[in-house]
């Protein structure tokens, strides 16, 4: 075997190393997108979780205030009923 049928084949060794090298790091960097990618996905979903505790929170306060104020507003109407008897007699 020549010197020159050595040396394509040297390059392609070196071609072949260097495509390698190249496809290493292409996984490795993938994986660390990848583990970036669940971790925000983790946080995403637990703020989620909790604006649905928070909203189901604030929806629950604000069904009980439109009760309390349909109570006082029957109340109010209860009193002023009362009132226009009292100037009625």
């Amino acid at each position: 075997m020549s010197l020159i049928d050595q040396e394509p084949e040297v390059d392609t060794l070196a071609h072949l190393e260097d495509r390698i090298q190249k496809a290493v790091e292409l996984v490795i960097r993938l994986r660390h997108e990848k583990d970036a990618a669940l971790k925000e996905l983790s946080e995403t979903q637990a703020a989620w979780e909790e604006s649905q505790t928070a909203n189901q929170q604030l929806t629950e306060e604000l069904e009980s205030l439109r009760s309390e104020r349909k109570q006082v507003r029957n109340r109010l109407e209860k009193l002023l009923g009362h009132i226009d008897q009292l100037g009625a007699a």
